[in-house]
């Protein structure tokens, strides 16, 4: 897989940017990514370093629409730690 096929979009809530204060960044993967290959993927798409990779998994919701019912699809989020050395991720250019 490419390095953007990986990282899907970068996940920007309230927590998401406090959390970026602390060198963590929040983003969505794909759900077959494992750490090694969102870690690779970081570093090649933003060239930082990574410290280390948290990974989470998001079941889909059950959602009805009149009488069909049915799931939102699957998630899984990773919240990458740079290393201190590493300069920062930005996303909004001013």
């Amino acid at each position: 897989m490419d390095a953007r096929d990986i990282i899907k979009r970068p996940v920007i809530t309230e927590r998401s940017s406090d959390l970026m204060g602390e060198k963590k960044y929040t983003f969505e993967v794909d759900t077959r990514a494992n750490k090694t290959q969102v870690k690779d993927a970081i570093q090649e798409i933003f060239g930082v370093d990574v410290e280390k990779v948290n990974i989470m998994n998001y079941k889909g919701k059950f959602k009805r629409m009149g009488r069909y019912t049915g799931f939102t699809n699957k998630r899984r989020k990773a919240i990458v730690t740079l290393t201190e050395e590493s300069k920062e991720i930005e996303f909004f250019e001013v």
